[in-house]
């Protein structure tokens, strides 16, 4: 016994012994100095217990004496004291009670001792836990849930009370099967941290950004709700998508109709992409055709795109497309759209559609442009997601915006295409028909309006008789390069066409007259003149004199098949660098069926490929191509040669030599020059 007593003493344990039948409470004098009481303060009675208890505990604790005496069972608390000095103390104490044979309890053993320091610093981490900005909730080695803190109460929106003492998988049935699952699972089975972000569905409909942490037998988490960072991050992605979408590609109106897919489903349940006429129409019938839609799911897809086909014939003249047509705002259905759209739509097919993909909300928003509304796109959702959220018609309000800026875009791009190449078309004038040979002349645009404009072909006759061919490629790509071009060739033209000078001579005088008229660019041309004698003209053949001021060089098809490329004089400098710049001219002798091929460089350049490469594909190419008619082996050569967006504008000139007695070729295959240029394949006389 005094072992026993030493014990409880060095361990600060007081003691109690209350007689149920007398109502004495008797407290050893350790439980006295617990309580901050002594043998003449406390009349031993359960009165003198309860003033110490703090009232906020008294009930809690009157109720677990009152259940061990009625059970005889045992009894167990943690309570506040109240000193008398106005501090608290906390008290843990246990006990049993003990029954007569009747099973009545008679008495009331147990033992007290201070636990202020524990309590404390489980106060101090309970503060810390609830002042987290981030959920916490444990589970037990059987998943049940041992504390929420108050952040995760409003994370998962849930009090504390429906959550403590559940089990995890049947309190959230949405976490079973799920990232959340094999998260808490293989963070207790691997002793390790894992961190992972998902989505829990409905009723929550949030994401979770989620750290699991084995602790003791079980698994505590971390969690965030990062649902609207993750929306902002998908509207990003959209926006960036969007705009990628739409500027990666010339061809806008195909992007916009695509924009559809991108929308649904981060923004919709399903949506119609519509653009507006060029012309001016009042019915929307007329001022509309859709171009794009999509539905998130892929069994409703026919019904939205069967919709899209008929539904603008069935619209009244006041629907909600003509508001925001006219209005340039956004208008917004945020309930019983199927019934308000019904209403100004004509029976039949269309409401029939409507009534199947049975949309609850709706937005329609105007695409605008530079002070225009050049199409709408319209957003629907069903029941089940409820209207646009501010947010979302936000972004899809950006998203509109950016669709308009692209749509008008491209139509500038149209009128500045149409202005560069009608500026290059009319300047590019018909050549003229000798009677010993078939010119044909091709000029393909580039994809991009601010690369058409540099380049030319040309060919005339001079006094003497000769045909002069010439091809060139003024340096830059725009409307000014195309002006630039025009007084180029006509300079060229204008002195070639005087007397019966050389090419290299031609080209030597034009350096001093850009020099003279301060035509301040520069050009790459390739100059050939085509010439016979009395005996050329006898024994059939043709002299071929030509001069290179940086151009690639020409090609000769001889009539045997085989390709030449006139490399025997080497390229000088451009055509206005140097007023003096020296010129090289070089002379070949040509049959009868041979073929001359003047080009500029966007027919054998590629951004994957060098200059060699390139002219050795056109090489190759004519090889395959040798012995066709000169307009098919044009159009052929081109198909062949030239991607289908080209970087760059194409010119070439091409002639079959033949003798005068020689019928003249048919006239046949596609015209691809200038739709004012009549196509160059008759003969005509040219004089010795």
């Amino acid at each position: 016994m005094e072992l026993l007593d030493l014990a409880r003493a060095a361990a600060g344990i007081g003691t109690f012994d209350w007689d149920l039948i007398t109502g004495r409470l008797s407290w050893d004098d350790r439980l006295l100095e617990l309580f901050d009481l002594t043998p003449a303060t406390f009349d031993q009675t359960i009165e003198g217990f309860n003033a110490r208890v703090h009232p906020d505990d008294l009930g809690r604790v009157s109720e677990l004496l009152d259940r061990a005496i009625t059970t005889c069972g045992d009894y167990e608390a943690e309570y506040r004291v109240l000193c008398t000095d106005g501090s608290l103390r906390w008290i843990a104490a246990r006990g049993r009670a003990l029954c007569d044979e009747a099973g009545d309890a008679v008495r009331l053993l147990g033992a007290a001792w201070d636990v202020t320091d524990r309590r404390k610093t489980q106060d101090r981490i309970a503060r810390a836990l609830e002042g987290m900005a981030v959920g916490y909730l444990v589970m037990d080695a059987d998943w049940r849930i041992g504390y929420v803190n108050a952040r995760a109460e409003k994370a998962l929106g849930l009090p504390r009370a429906e959550l403590v003492g559940g089990i995890i998988w049947e309190r959230f049935p949405g976490t079973v099967g799920t990232d959340f699952e094999a998260g808490y699972r293989r963070a207790k089975d691997t002793g390790q941290p894992v961190t992972f972000d998902a989505y829990y569905p409905e009723p929550l409909n949030a994401w979770y950004e989620v750290r699991a942490t084995p602790e003791g037998d079980g698994v505590a988490l971390y969690f965030l709700d990062i649902t609207e960072r993750y929306r902002t991050y998908q509207r990003n992605e959209l926006l960036g998508q969007t705009t990628h979408q739409l500027t990666g590609t010339l061809n806008a109106e195909e992007a916009v109709a695509r924009l559809a897919q991108l929308v649904v489903p981060t923004l919709a349940d399903w949506c119609l992409v519509s653009l507006v006429s060029d012309e001016q129409h009042t019915n929307i019938r007329r001022a509309l055709r859709d171009v794009g839609h999509w539905h998130t799911d892929p069994d409703e897809r026919a019904l939205v795109e069967a919709y899209a086909r008929v539904r603008l014939a069935a619209a009244t003249d006041e629907p909600f497309l003509a508001r925001a047509l006219s209005s340039g705002e956004p208008v917004v259905i945020e309930r019983d759209a199927s019934e308000r759209i019904r209403a100004v739509l004509t029976a039949g097919e269309a409401t029939e559609l409507l009534e199947q993909l049975a949309p609850e909300s709706a937005a329609v928003l105007p695409l605008r442009g530079r002070g225009r509304t050049v199409g709408l796109l319209t957003l629907f959702n069903g029941p089940a997601r409820g209207p646009i959220p501010p947010n979302d018609l936000s972004t899809a309000t950006d998203i509109a915006g950016r669709a308009g800026m692209a749509l008008d875009n491209a139509r500038l791009y149209r009128e500045q295409r149409s202005l560069a190449e009608g500026l290059q078309r009319s300047l590019l004038t018909a050549p003229p028909q000798p009677d010993h040979g078939q010119i044909v002349v091709r000029y393909v645009p580039a994809s991009q309006a601010a690369q058409v404009g540099g380049d030319w072909y040309d060919a005339f006759l001079q006094p003497g008789g000769a045909t002069v061919l010439a091809i060139g490629d003024v340096i830059g790509h725009d409307t000014q390069a195309a002006a630039a071009m025009g007084q180029i060739r006509t300079i060229v033209r204008s002195i070639g066409a005087l007397d019966d000078q050389s090419p290299a001579t031609i080209l030597r005088r034009a350096d001093e007259v850009m020099e003279r008229l301060m035509v301040r660019t520069a050009a790459t041309i390739a100059l050939a003149r085509l010439e016979q004698t009395p005996d050329d003209l006898q024994r059939g053949i043709t002299r071929l004199r030509w001069s290179n001021a940086g151009h690639p060089p020409p090609f000769v098809i001889n009539p045997d098949g085989t390709v030449l490329p006139l490399t025997r004089v080497r390229a000088d400098l451009l055509l206005g660098v140097r007023p003096d710049s020296a010129r090289h001219e070089a002379e070949v002798v040509l049959d009868h069926d041979a073929v001359v091929l003047l080009y500029t460089d966007g027919l054998v350049e590629r951004r994957d490929e060098d200059l060699d490469q390139g002219t050795q594909r056109l090489q190759d190419t004519l090889e395959e191509l040798a012995g066709r008619d000169l307009d098919e082996l044009c159009d052929e050569l081109l198909a062949r040669m030239l991607p289908h967006e080209p970087d760059d504008d194409v010119a070439l000139i091409a002639i079959r030599l033949f003798r005068r007695d020689r019928p003249r070729p048919a006239q046949a295959g596609p015209n691809v020059v200038p739709p004012d240029v009549p196509p160059h394949r008759d003969v005509a006389s040219h004089p010795d």
